[in-house]
This record gives C-alpha cells, sequence and structure tokens, in this order.
C-alpha cells in the first residue's frame, strides 16, 4: 500500500486505530468490545474512542489514553437506538430522564402522531385541558420554536425530533368539527405547516384514524405534506386503515407521498383484526411494488400483537364531531347512545370499526385513566369490568368512557404472530416504541402502560434475536440506528464511525431482555451496561447517571428566526 493510500485511509476512518495511536487523552475509550457498527456488517473486536461529545476513532486503538475507560470484554458496543414514534412529548416535561427509554438503549426519539406539541392556540389547550392538567403542566409555548426552548431550557436525557402534525393544523383553523376547509382556510394551514418546519419540524405527521383527523380528504393531506416537502421533511403516517382497508390506506400514503413530494414512513405497520389475520404478505408486497416504482416509502413495528390506543376509537367517527364535550353529550344521550351501539355492531358501519376487529371484551385492557377513582380498573380486561358492574360490554364501555371524559387508554389484542414476524423482517421496516417514555416511580409510575413503552427494542434482541434466531444480531441493530437515521436523514447519527455524535450503548447480547408484561409492565429492561448520549453516560455500569445531555434535533427547515408570531395566535 503506497504512503498517500494510507493516508487517505487514515484521514477517512479506514484505518482508525493507526492515527489514534498518535493520540491520548481522550475523554472515554471503549476497550475490548464487540463492535456491531449499525450497518449490518458483523461484529469485529476493537475499541470506540470519544471525544467532545463525537467518535474520535474506533478500531485497534494501541497506546492511547483517556480520561475515563470503559472495558467491554464479551459486551456489544453499537450506535444509540432511534426510536421512530416516540410519544413523549408530555411525558418529557414530567420526568425529562425517561428511564423506560434509556434502559432500552434509546438515544433519539421521533414523535408528534398527527397531534403535536405545537402549534396550540387556547381552544386546544381548553379541549385538551384534561391531558395538561394530568401531567401538572402549564402549556407556556404556542409555536413548535417556544417548545423546543422550553425543552432546552430543561434539559432532556435523549434527544427528540418532532413532527407537526396534521391534526394540530386541522385543529388550529376548524376546531374539532367535520367540515372541509375553504381555500383560505387551507392556505392558513400551510402556512402553519411552513412556520413549524421553519423552526424545526421534522416532516407532516398524521394519524387518520382518530377524529377529527378522518374528517380531512387526501387532497388536504397532499397539500399540506408538499408545504413540508419544500422544507426537505419527511411524511409519516398512522394510515386511514390498519384492517379490512388496509390496501387502500396504502394507496393513499403512496399517494400522498407520490403528489407531495416526499418520503412516506407508515407507522406501527400492522394488519388489524381478526379477519384480516395472514393479509401481511398483500401489504409487504404493495410497499415493494411502491418503491419499485420510485416512491420513498418505509415502515416501522414495535412487533407485538396488541396495540394501545384510546378507547374512544371504539366509537364511530360521527360521534366526535365537535370534540370530547359533544361526544360525552351523545354518550349521555339515549338515542345518540343507541346508535353508536348499533353502529359498533355492525361490520363495516364504518372503516376502522375496532369492536369488529377483535374477539371479544377480553382483548380489551385497561390502561391509563385520568380519573383517580377509576384506577382499580387498570390492568383489567373490560370482560372483567363488564362482569364487576353486571352490565354489558358495550354499555361498560360507554359508561367508562364518560367517566373518564374519554381519556382511557387501552391495549387492544387484535394482530397475529406471523403477520408480526413478516413485517418486523422485512429490509425497510425499522422499530418504533410508539409509546410514550415514562417511568416505574413518580406521577408516570401511576399508568399502565402497554409493555412496549418499557420492553420493544430489548424484546426484540430477546425474543427475535436470541430465541427465536428471525433476526440476526447485526440486522436487528441496523434496524435500531442506522436504518431510522437514514429515513431520518440523520446525516451525523446511527452508525459507529469518526466523527458522529457519540451516541453509544454496551450491553450484554446474553442477558439482554424485557420484564415488562401487560399484567406488571412498569418494569425496567435488564442488560444495558452503558448508554451515552451525545458522549455523556446517562447509564453507566447499569445505573443511571441523572445526566440531561440530550438535543432537540430540527429538521432541515430550521431557520434562525423560526416562525413568525402569528401563528402563536
Amino acid at each position: 500500500m503506497n504512503t498517500r493510500l494510507l493516508l487517505s485511509l487514515i484521514i477517512s476512518g479506514g484505518i482508525p486505530g493507526t492515527l489514534a495511536a498518535q493520540h491520548s487523552g481522550y475523554d472515554l475509550l471503549i476497550r475490548n468490545g464487540h463492535i456491531i457498527d449499525g450497518t449490518g456488517s458483523p461484529w469485529y473486536t476493537g475499541d470506540v474512542a470519544i471525544q467532545a461529545g463525537r467518535i474520535a476513532a474506533v478500531g485497534p486503538l494501541l497506546g492511547v489514553s483517556a480520561a475515563d475507560t470503559v472495558d467491554a470484554k464479551g459486551l456489544v458496543v453499537a450506535p444509540g437506538f432511534i426510536d421512530m414514534l416516540g410519544q413523549s412529548d408530555l411525558t418529557i416535561l414530567v420526568n425529562p430522564h425517561l428511564p423506560s427509554k434509556i434502559y432500552q438503549g434509546i438515544t433519539t426519539e421521533f414523535t408528534g402522531e398527527g397531534g403535536s406539541a405545537a402549534p396550540l392556540n387556547d381552544h386546544i389547550i381548553a379541549a385538551d385541558r384534561l391531558s395538561y392538567d394530568h401531567y401538572k403542566i402549564t402549556p407556556d409555548w404556542r409555536t413548535l420554536g417556544q417548545y423546543f426552548a422550553r425543552l432546552e431550557r430543561q434539559g432532556i436525557g435523549i434527544n427528540v425530533g418532532d413532527y407537526v402534525g396534521a391534526t394540530q393544523v386541522r385543529r388550529m383553523v376548524l376546531g374539532d368539527d367535520d367540515r372541509q376547509p375553504t381555500a383560505d382556510e387551507l392556505s392558513k394551514m400551510k402556512g402553519l405547516v411552513a412556520d413549524a418546519m421553519r423552526d424545526g419540524a421534522v416532516g407532516l405527521s398524521t394519524s387518520l384514524q382518530y377524529p377529527p383527523a378522518p374528517y380531512a380528504k387526501t387532497e388536504e393531506l397532499i397539500a399540506l405534506a408538499a408545504e413540508a416537502a419544500r422544507f426537505g421533511g419527511v411524511y409519516a403516517t398512522h394510515m386511514r386503515s390498519e384492517s379490512k382497508d388496509i390496501l387502500r390506506a396504502l394507496d393513499e400514503a403512496i399517494r400522498i407521498g407520490r403528489e407531495g413530494g416526499l418520503p412516506v414512513e407508515i407507522w406501527h405497520l400492522k394488519v388489524a383484526g381478526k379477519s384480516n389475520w395472514g393479509r401481511m404478505g398483500q401489504v409487504v408486497a404493495k410497499i415493494d411494488s411502491a418503491r419499485r416504482s420510485g416512491v420513498d416509502v418505509a415502515a416501522d413495528t414495535y412487533a407485538y400483537t396488541a396495540w394501545f390506543n384510546s378507547l374512544s376509537a371504539m366509537v364511530p367517527p360521527w360521534a366526535h364531531d365537535g370534540g370530547t364535550a359533544k361526544l360525552i353529550e351523545r354518550l349521555r344521550d339515549p338515542d345518540a347512545r343507541g346508535r353508536i351501539r348499533r353502529d359498533m355492531l355492525t361490520p363495516g358501519s364504518w372503516e376502522n370499526n375496532e369492536w369488529q376487529d377483535i374477539r371479544g371484551p377480553d382483548a380489551i385492557l385497561i390502561g391509563a385513566v385520568q380519573n383517580p377513582t377509576l384506577l382499580p380498573l387498570q390492568g383489567k380486561t373490560l370482560a372483567e369490568i363488564a362482569r364487576q358492574k353486571k352490565a354489558d360490554p358495550i354499555d361498560a364501555l360507554l359508561d367508562l368512557l364518560i367517566e373518564d371524559q374519554a381519556y382511557t387508554s387501552v391495549a387492544v389484542f387484535g394482530m397475529d404472530e406471523p403477520d408480526v414476524v413478516l413485517a418486523l423482517k422485512q429490509p425497510w421496516v425499522s422499530i418504533n416504541n410508539d409509546s410514550q417514555g415514562t417511568a416505574p416511580d413518580g406521577l408516570l409510575g401511576q399508568e399502565h402502560p402497554h409493555p412496549r413503552a418499557y420492553g420493544t427494542f430489548p424484546r426484540i434482541l430477546r425474543k427475535y434475536v436470541r430465541e427465536e434466531k428471525r433476526l440476526s444480531l447485526e440486522d436487528a441493530i441496523r434496524k435500531f440506528s442506522s436504518l431510522p437515521a437514514q429515513r431520518m436523514h440523520l446525516a451525523d447519527r446511527g452508525v459507529l464511525k469518526a466523527g458522529m455524535w457519540a451516541d453509544v450503548v454496551v450491553f450484554d447480547p446474553e442477558q439482554i431482555r424485557d420484564l415488562a408484561t401487560f399484567a406488571k409492565p412498569n418494569q425496567l429492561s435488564q442488560g444495558m451496561r452503558w448508554v451515552l448520549v451525545n458522549g455523556v453516560p446517562v447509564i453507566a455500569a447499569g445505573k443511571p447517571t441523572g445526566k440531561l445531555p440530550g438535543k432537540v434535533l430540527r429538521g432541515p427547515g430550521a431557520t434562525s428566526q423560526g416562525s413568525v408570531q402569528s401563528s402563536t395566535k
């Protein structure tokens, strides 16, 4: 090898250990690990040096020193894990350390599913007051830029990036009503998207199953997506249907990406409902076909057979018209309640009739409630509650919505394991928690979340890598790191390489495991020895450090001025 080529390889990181041999005084040196770099390449033995928050060198680093050294012999050293849908908009203000996340190895989260932290106005704050009060949060921001500033003043334990929600901008302009925007109103909505993108939103998101989102037509979403595309954004979606109309919903998502001119991310890919089990092959084929046609579409999964959403999703969309207060009025009105019951019992009465997708009330597990008198119901099935009340299950469900002001969240067992595995194995599928960051103690510890909140990433390593061998360890790490980094245009994260931000995990591949269950979800995962966020340990030798080194990850359209003040009204 000639001298010029050798020097080129050293500078580019091709032989990082050679250059590092001349360096001393790193901040941290991780020695003797099994390095899985995130690309999908096989592991190799080596060292990782960290300086000023970034990876300084990777390889056999001989003759170097550091302020601190970690012996990783027998352990895996990998890029920090990226949660493609994290839901921590509010809980990160309650507990910014997010222990449920860091104990999984999550160092970065993207969030904002249709609804987003901002923009906000007085109408939305009043309508969502129960959520803010539940978490004891004062919403003192109105724009996404102001929300980011609050996060940065407070400090955060992991990196976060936020979408602007299409539902959020719809509510800003139209409220919660079932109607279509005028040309002037649509222009205002597009302006709000542009403001959010300048503030640093990573793209536009939809959650088209939950009112008022279903009221939006495809053309409205294309217009908003095209606005996000002007700033380099991604379109991420909880599709309009994940059950019988899933192929049509996929067509809509693909059309939005094609006509809006931006990449598409299908959140928590699934086929829901017992009558749809076995259709994942059709879903995969449609996405593969779209990719071959030139549409940049991919997906992510949490790889459980139960989803987690609002109990109010069991109620037809028309009953939500006008918002939560109107919904409660209808639930109390005998005629409207009778119509709701008939629709729930009628197959095909609306596009996402979840009552028809499950085997019965025993498939619904009560999770978080806001009414403290209902806390004893957390962790019970709807069937158990109906028996306890000596009530019909649908009446028990509707009564619970009234008592809890439609706040109740539930786990719903409605997927089939072979479909879950087929989705997980696709090369374009990355991973999400689809759960807010939480903690087993304090205010957050009073809730009863889906176990995915604590266990998604370690569970994949335990169940699908170590026990069932559905994935190789290297491919699982790729799905956790470089693949989502690529999807989200993170050029400086997701791979162990000199110059990248030092989001790094060190774990025991034989011990990494989830402990959270549906019966006892508030249990931290095990096996993470070290978790570094921007070069700072948030877990050191298996213990939390209390550090808050996370950063707000702004999208490519971010400007120094951010959004205009008119968007705060």
